[in-house]
């Protein structure tokens, strides 16, 4: 009976120390990523054309931009460290400013927000990334009315609003990617068993 005791004292400790292991690693990997992304978001903005301020709101144009005459352009990019970026997105109630890949893979997730699908100029933008603290691991904390913004790497920005916030299956694709949004924002629950989903519309 000691012995049992023994050896499940020894499993319990154990498994404690693999999830405080596997703890301390997911927060090495956010802050790396959160790191990671500040450097590209400052490399990014010092690409994107603008008019003074960054974040100031943008004034009429008095030319019709490329993406309002054609609207199924391919979004334009900017290659840093080997990865293309489309823009950059701002979060100011979370306090985040993240550049976003132009297509996703896992790799690609791990260093930053990727393009799932869509664009920003045909208003069916969905971007992924991990659930990061550094990331999209506070997603949850945003409420309807809150704004987010895009800034593509030719200086338009897109002004969006939070709508509402789903919780999604993890392979609910056609869900993720259909309806009426502007933009989606999703990551996975720990565990990856369910996708938080952010709807927005443009303003």
């Amino acid at each position: 009976m000691r012995r049992i005791s023994s050896v499940l004292i020894a499993l319990g400790a154990a498994l404690l120390f693999g999830a405080l292991g596997l703890t301390v690693f997911n927060l090495r990997q956010s802050n790396a990523a959160g790191e990671t992304a500040a450097q590209t978001v400052s490399a990014l903005k010092a690409t994107i054309p603008t008019d003074g301020d960054f974040y100031a709101k943008e004034q009429p144009e008095t030319e019709t931009p490329d993406y309002q005459l054609n609207p199924e352009m391919e979004m334009p990019t900017v290659r840093i460290d080997d990865r293309e970026y489309i823009g950059v997105l701002s979060i100011p109630a979370l306090g985040r400013e993240l550049p976003v890949i132009s297509s996703w893979d896992y790799p690609g997730l791990r260093v930053a927000p990727c393009r799932y699908t869509g664009s920003a100029y045909t208003d069916d933008l969905v971007i992924a990334a991990h659930n990061y603290a550094s990331h999209f691991g506070r997603l949850r904390e945003l409420s309807q009315g809150d704004s987010v913004r895009f800034t593509d790497t030719d200086g338009n920005v897109f002004d969006y609003v939070v709508s509402e916030l789903e919780i999604l299956e993890p392979y609910a694709v056609s869900q993720m990617t259909e309806g009426d949004w502007d933009l989606t924002l999703f990551t996975c629950t720990p565990g990856g068993q369910y996708r938080v989903t952010l709807r927005c519309n443009r303003k």
